[in-house]
Formats: C-alpha cells, structure tokens, sequence
C-alpha cells in the first residue's frame, strides 16, 4: 500500500536508520522437493507460468498474503527489487512460480494501475479502493479479492499534551492543526462530517517525524500498522506512546487491500482466478496462524533492495498482530476473507467519486460496484471465524 509505505519510509530516513547493504540473495530452499498440488490447487495449465504481482509499495506485512506463497523457498533481485520462488499452496507446489515486484520508489512511484497497462506481464496488482474509482475511465480495473478489510490509516497525536482526545471530534472542537498529505482523499469525506474544519487542515505532511516530534500539539495521519511502533521505538528524538483513531471507523471504507486484474483481461484469467483466489484467501488465513516465514522474508527482501526503504523484524511483528487486533484483517461483511461488500463498495463510490472527478481524476460516468469489484472467485468457507 504506498501510503503506509511512503509514511514509514521517511519516518524511519528521519529518524536516521539506514538498510543495511549486502550481495544479492541467493535462493533460499524449502525442506526439499515439494510434492505437486492436485485437483483445484494445481495451476500449471491454467494459470500463466510465472504469477506476477505487483505491489503498490515495497515489502511490508500488509502485503503478507502474496510472500506466504514462497513457503517452498525464494530468490531475491535486488537489481529489479522483485522476489520469486515456486507458488505453493498447503505445503504443494502448484506447478507454476509466483513473482512480488516492489512498487514506489522501486517504479518511480508511477501507480499500480499504470504499471499493470504499460507491463502486460502483471496478472494482479494491489490497488485500494479509492484508486480504482480514480483510473476507472482511463485505466480501468477490477479486484477480485482483498487480503485486508479495513484501512490502517490514522489519525494520531500525542496523549501528553491531549490527554481528553478520543478521536476526530475532539481534534475537531480543540481547533488543533491536523497534518495531512496533500493528495489524500480522506480528509474531504472528513470536513463534510463536520468533524474536522478545513481551517485546521494542513497540507504539509512528508511522512518524517519531524513536525510531529517538534510540535506535539498538532493531529497527523499515520498508519496503525507501523506508526506507534516506530515512534515509540525507532525515533529515538520520540521514543513513547502515541494516541489514534483509525479513518476506517470514520466512514473511510475504502479496501485497502484490492488485488485487481485489467478489467479487460478479467474474462481470460477466469480460469485461473477461480483456483488462485481461494489459495490466496487462505494463504492470508495461514499467515496469521504462522506469521514468522512470511515476515522473514519481507524483512530480507526489504534489507537487500537497500533503496532507502527500511523495514523491521519489530514493525513487522507489530504489523500482525494489530491487523488482527484491529480487524484490518478480518472477514468481510459479504461472509468471507477477502470478500468485499457490494454495497460497502458502492458507498464509497458514491462518497469519494464526486471529489475524486472534481480534482481531475478520470472516474468513469456512472460508475457501479460491479465495475471495479467482483466475489465471483470468492470461496465462502474461507473464514477467520
């Protein structure tokens, strides 16, 4: 998700802490030959040869669905910062490879949606809500499933200096700046609530630590998922607890999450699809249960790009548990993991789409849920609970 990651990026530049350098990875074996996936969990025929995922950002733990798939061992280009190894579901190779290619500052921070239209070789690509309502008439595409059911993104402040906050409203009644990234498309749904006045907004959010460190009486977005954990342990000039309130229990219902397909190719790969999402949704159900080699490897990948982007065995631990602690993670109103809401979908359409079209965004006229969204692929048995 590039805006965790561009948040954790120059938190962690500012705060001084560099990746640490090294030689390219070599592959990294599984326990020995994997036995081959049978009935619907082999995809060789059927799916492409090489699965390729592109992420909206560099490795973090919300992408930890994608690098469960590596259980049988992995490869690591940090030239082309990309991670590959064979695809495997329950433990079998499925007969094909799957590859995680890195996104921001790995592809010039072009989108994720222009990177599926210019490189027909991307099968799917993490793609939030919000953004697929933005490209929609232009470079339309469509989600098939979502690893996460709720946005991570914050606000946050100090508990110190605020000690009666308890979220937005009381941001919005203290008067408090509340420092924001300019092109954010949570704070217009915000100010017409009522909750925040647009006199208190600021554009001048970065992602370092520092206005937040120097003035404690502001509000600032952040990320659950990393922000507590990183101020409180790796900005040492912080070094203590933060205060938040999730956008998501605002009304911002974007699927943070989508994986999505070129709305034009959603035909072909139905085949594939239809055996690659639920192993996908379970693939998240297994992370959860044993979040440590997936982590693993993200932390590696994150190392060995050595591009400026440092991520933690401590941020990735946090990571896991606050997903499923805050229900980032969870099943989905529609019934399954992964599953998205129609209506939940359509909502946000009708919520963000006016806004998005009035700063320039190329939403196509009349857009519907189904246009960027679909739970045809979707196993329903597929459940947390």
């Amino acid at each position: 998700m590039k805006q965790v990651g561009a948040a954790m990026a120059a938190a962690l530049l500012a705060a001084g802490l560099v990746a640490c350098s090294g030689p390219p990875a070599p592959p990294v074996p599984g326990a020995g030959a994997l036995p081959p996936a049978t009935g619907a969990q082999r995809l060789a025929g059927v799916c492409p040869a090489t699965v390729v995922f592109q992420e909206g950002w560099e490795p973090q733990a919300e992408q930890a669905a994608r690098y469960q798939l590596l259980a049988g061992g992995y490869t690591i280009d940090a030239a082309h910062k990309q991670v590959s190894g064979p695809l495997v579901a329950g433990g079998r190779d499925t007969g094909v490879r799957v590859e995680i290619r890195a996104g921001g500052p790995a592809v010039a921070f072009a989108s994720t949606q222009a990177r599926m239209y210019l490189d027909k070789s991307i099968m799917l690509g993490e793609v939030p809500t919000d953004r697929a309502i933005a490209t929609s008439a232009d470079q339309p595409v469509i989600s098939v499933v979502s690893t996460l059911v709720k946005s991570p993104q914050m606000l946050m402040w100090d508990p110190v200096h605020h000690p009666d906050w308890r979220g937005a409203a009381d941001i919005g009644a203290s008067g408090a700046k509340v420092v924001v990234a300019r092109d954010n498309t949570f704070m217009p749904l915000l100010t017409a609530k009522g909750l925040i006045k647009p006199a208190q907004v600021d554009s001048g959010y970065t992602g370092a630590p520092t206005r937040f460190v120097t003035d404690p009486t502001i509000a600032q977005q952040g990320y659950a998922t990393a922000d507590p954990y990183i101020y409180q342990h790796e900005v040492p000039a912080w070094g203590k607890p933060v205060r938040y309130q999730l956008l998501a229990d605002l009304g911002y219902s974007v699927y943070p999450g989508a994986l999505s397909v070129r709305s034009g190719d959603l035909a072909a790969l139905a085949p594939c699809l239809r055996r690659l999402v639920p192993i996908l949704q379970q693939a998240q159900l297994d992370y959860l249960r044993e979040p440590g080699p997936a982590n693993h490897v993200i932390v590696d990948a994150a190392t060995r790009y050595n591009d400026g982007w440092t991520y933690s065995t401590g941020v990735a631990d946090y990571a896991t548990g606050t997903m499923r602690r805050l229900g980032i993670v969870a099943d989905d109103s529609s019934g399954a993991l992964g599953g998205q809401d129609p209506a939940r979908v359509q909502s946000t359409i009708d919520t963000l789409g006016p806004t998005l079209a009035g700063s320039g965004a190329n939403v196509k006229p009349g857009l519907k849920a189904a246009d960027i969204a679909t739970n045809q692929f979707i196993d329903p048995s597929i459940k947390l609970r």
